[in-house]
This record gives C-alpha cells, structure tokens and sequence, in this order.
C-alpha cells in the first residue's frame, strides 16, 4: 500500500488529542527519589494515561543506576519491560506500521521500552545530600537513537524549568506526523527541528536508503539530522571483544542465553542492543533486557537454578548477578574501551575456574564451540583500521556490512526455499479454494543446501548444517517462519482475490448447479469481508471490481435464489 494510502487509513482521520502523540510515546515519567520510599514516580504525563502498580514500580527501579555505578552527573541508558497482561490492547496505527516497517522493528505488544535521563548531583538542600530525578521515555517503538537523543533535550529543560517545559514537549510530539515506513520527517522539539527518517520494508539492507519520500514536496532545513532512529556504534561497543564478533553472531542468531557485564548501565544498554542488532535484518525474537536489575519483576525467573537458564540477554551492572548468574553458559564482560584491548584473547571458563576473574576481566567468558571458522580478513582489516585511526564512523560501517551479509549469507537459502514452498501462480483459480503454502519440511531444506547453500555467497568454511539445525529449535527461526508464512498467505490471497476479479464469472456460471454459484457467492463474500479486516495490499478498487462482480453473479441467478443471497 502507498504511503498516501497509509495516511489516508481511519487510524489518522478524526483525530482526538493526543492521537498523534500516542503514535510516538506512551508517556514520559518522571522518577525521583523518596527517602522512606526509595524511587517513587512523582509524575506521569499525559494524566490520562494509565499504568498498572506493577509497571510503575518497574519502570521507578530500572529509571536509576545500581548504587554501585557511582553515576555522578547525567547518565543516559535505555530498558525494555513486560507491558502487564490484560491491557495489551495495540495502538491502532501500529497495526500500519508494522506492516511496512522492517520485522526488526516492529512493535511488540508485550513490551515497553523506557528511554532514561538521569540526573545526580550533590545538592546540600536536599536532606540526602543529593539531588537524584530520572525523566523517562515510554514508547513502543525502538528508536533507540531517536529517543536517546530526545530525552537528552527533554529532561535537562525539565530540570530547568519544570513542568510547563515537560508540557511544551509533550504537545510538539502531538503535532509530529505519523512514523510512516519510508519517509522523512522533520519533527519540531522546542523551537528546533529533528529530520529523520522511517525505516521501510523495501529499503535494501546493503546499500543506502534511495532517495527518500515525504509528504511535504521540499522539506525545510533541519537544526539536527539523525542518520538513525534505531541504530548504534557496533564498533565502539564491540572493540573490546572484537576478535570474538562472530562468536557472538552466532550466539545471538541461535538464541542461546547471554549476560553481559558492565560497569554502567549505559555501555550494557547500548552492548544489549548491539548484539540484537548483530543478526539485522532478521528480527531477535527472544526477550532481551538492556538494562536489568535485581529488581526487575523477572529477576527470580531468569536467574533460577532449578531449570537451564532461558534463551534471553540480560545487561547488568550489579556484581550481585556474577555470583547469581554463574550458571549461565555465555557470559560478555566489557569495560571501559580502550583501543589495546582489541586483541584481547578469549577466555573459557573451566571446571574449577573461579568467578573472581570474570567480575574484573573483559571478555567472553564461554565453552561454546563455533560452527562456523572465523573470518581473519575482516579482523585483520578493522585492525589495521584502528592502528591507522581510521574514523569510527567508517569502522561500524565495515563491521556492520560484515554482519550483514553474513546473516543474509545464513538467510538467503531459507528465502530460496520458502519461495520453493509457494503454489504455482498458473494454480490460482477463481473457482477453487485458495491454495497454501506447503508445509517447510528440515530435511527439504538441508538437501537443498548442497547446491544452493551459503558457500553460495559466503567464503567461511565450517559446519553450516550444524548452525541450520540449531537455528531450528530457537525462536528466532519460529518468529522469522511465522512472518514469512503471513507474508506468503497473504500474497496467495490477494492473488486469489484479483484472479476473482479479472475472472469472466458470469461464463463460468452458465453450465453449473446452483450449489457451484451460491458457494462461488459465499467465498465471494469471504473475500470482501476479508479485504475489509485485513492488511491485505490491495487498493480500494480491486474491492469495487470484486463487489461489483458479486453483484453480476447474484443478479445472473434465478429470482427466488437472489432473495434468499441478497
């Protein structure tokens, strides 16, 4: 569907206040601290938006750093929470943007994500000592650096000036354009402009964004161009373990349990969303926690020794969670970067290792065997990178097409063989139910990978098998199934509905029984109620032609039958 259409949609007519707002942001919170309650929210705007008890008090503990960070000054991180059951009701334009925006970053209507400014300083006023307050960010939407970036300008204005500048904000965000996949927008913040641009499902993940689409026919001048809304500095983040990426790589595409250690919760936001981002643009399916605390309301199920830890990544700062976490397989320990730690050597753990060298040493701290050999070129060339002080712009941008066509060496034979699956187009026909998509078999699919595997498009050797066999039994691959098959029924359906359309029914009808036309009226009807219900990328007039074949059929019938279908 065009992006006119997609404005055009009832989600963005007849809009009430706050619609636009709630496109972007559930809410922002304010979080401060309380001498007898330790965190309290002290605010949540806009008033009308409720949160439950339990959220609240989610979202007041994880809006501060763990008393052992030693966060002076301003500290900027993110987190993602569960959104409580039973008020799980989406957004109804998220229903539009998740169609056209890429699988990775679509919403999930289970979960919140909180994007943190806070603020501590001493303050001998205060009877603490300190002044400690958070401003928070809650959205569906992972635009990590568009949000980051926001609340950098939002909270320090907060602590200036107050509420009134909270509300300010809050109405500039409720004038913004919708998020339309594809486009650019300049969105007003304070007297300023913010030009960024949506994501798009046809964008080509290798080469840069075509020239983008706007609603406006010229765009004026931006004070800030952000080149991402979801992106962060792989490089930065991954040098000090950098000679393990694909390591890694791997351990993030099989969902296999993760933790990583640091010592703020900004480097474990920003070192959690970049090993997500590791297998763009296949979307992580597990849950991930980029920052997580021992207050989390998920504490005693991930960190439980009575069943194998989950297959989810954790991001902690509290060094209670390296004697809590030990019996977790896979542990990431980053500090502060540093260039020389770069070919820093991995390190195993062994029976009988202790746990003090994994509390002071970066790291990863695994028994994992890799399935596939490392790539030494592209080490050898972000080395030489560093020891030339190329800019770490050009250096995540080595690193990320690296990571790229490794996945998309990893997913092309899955595409290949799920478009096997897809029913011939010659075998759509009006007169039949519609067909499905076959079944994906394992066993199909690896005889598949001797001639048209990823040797195909990758030069790494290893036991690629193995990996696709593993890849089977994690979410990652029942999420990427499941949105393939909607991807590929859908496609089958408007087929179906358009060959009911350029059908010559009225032919077809003559030499049949009254049973054959009244069921050929019946999935006729089915498919106007489905083109009415579903997200199906046809236009308005494909309906019309099918509404107006459906009337021919039925006035064709004899008189006594008509009364009964009208």
């Amino acid at each position: 569907m065009a992006n006119e259409e997609l404005l055009k949609s009832p989600t963005t007519v007849g809009l009430l206040p706050w619609d636009r707002f709630h496109n972007w942001v559930q809410c922002v919170c304010v979080v401060t601290f309380d001498l007898e309650l330790g965190q309290a929210m002290e605010l949540v705007y806009p008033g009308h938006v409720k949160l439950t008890d339990k959220e609240k008090t989610n979202i007041c503990y994880l809006s501060f750093p763990d008393s052992n960070s030693g966060c002076m000054g301003d500290t900027q991180f993110h987190f993602r929470i569960r959104q409580c059951p039973g008020r799980k009701v989406p957004h109804p334009y998220y229903v539009t943007y998740n169609r056209e925006c890429p699988a990775a970053l679509q919403t999930d209507n289970g979960y919140y994500y909180g994007y943190v400014y806070f603020r501590q300083i001493k303050d001998r006023t205060i009877r603490r000592g300190y002044f400690q307050k958070s401003i928070v960010i809650i959205s569906k939407l992972p635009f990590v650096s568009l949000f980051n970036y926001l609340v950098g300008i939002i909270a320090p204005q907060f602590f200036e000036n107050g509420l009134p500048s909270l509300e300010a904000v809050c109405h500039n965000i409720d004038q913004w354009t919708a998020p339309v996949p594809g486009d650019t927008l300049n969105l007003p913040v304070v007297g300023s402009l913010i030009q960024v641009r949506i994501p798009c499902r046809s964008d080509k993940v290798i080469a840069m964004p075509a020239q983008v689409r706007s609603q406006e026919p010229e765009l004026l001048p931006a004070n800030t161009i952000l080149p991402s809304v979801h992106e962060v500095d792989l490089f930065s983040i991954f040098q000090p373990v950098l000679g393990h990426v694909q390591l890694l790589w791997e351990l993030v595409l099989t969902g296999e349990p993760l933790v990583v250690m640091t010592a703020s919760p900004t480097l474990s936001a920003k070192t959690v969303q970049s090993l997500v981002h590791m297998i763009w643009p296949l979307k992580y399916c597990s849950d991930y926690r980029p920052y997580f605390t021992i207050h989390d309301s998920e504490f005693r199920e991930y960190t439980t020794k009575t069943q194998a830890p989950p297959g989810v990544i954790l991001g902690v700062t509290n060094p209670f969670f390296v004697k809590t976490l030990q019996h977790w397989p896979h542990v990431v320990r980053i500090g502060e970067m540093q260039e020389e730690r770069l070919s820093r050597t991995l390190v195993r753990l062994k029976k009988g290792s202790t746990m003090k060298a994994l509390e002071c040493s970066p790291g990863v701290y695994t028994r994992y065997k890799p399935f596939l050999s490392k790539d030494k070129a592209i080490l050898k060339k972000l080395q030489k990178g560093v020891t030339s002080k190329r800019p770490l712009e050009v250096q995540t941008a080595l690193l990320k097409r690296y990571l790229l066509e490794l996945t998309q060496s990893f997913m092309i034979p899955l595409e290949r063989y799920i478009g096997s699956l897809m029913p011939l187009q010659r075998n759509i026909s009006p007169h039949k139910a519609v067909p499905c998509l076959k079944s994906f078999d394992v066993e199909g699919f690896i005889k598949t990978l001797e001639h048209s595997g990823p040797q195909l498009t990758s030069g790494l050797k290893g036991n690629w098998v193995g990996l696709y066999r593993k890849f089977f039994h994690t979410s990652n691959f029942e999420g990427w199934l499941k949105y393939r098959q909607q991807e590929v029924n859908q496609k089958l359906q408007a087929l179906h509905i358009e060959a009911m359309c350029q059908a010559d029914l009225l032919t077809w009808i003559q030499d049949k029984k009254e049973v054959e036309v009244v069921d050929l009226v019946l999935r006729m009807r089915e498919k106007l109620t489905y083109l009415q219900n579903s997200d199906v990328p046809l236009s308005q007039d494909v309906a019309t032609k099918l509404r107006n074949n459906l009337e021919d059929v039925i006035t064709a019938l004899p008189s006594d039958l008509q009364s009964v279908l009208l």
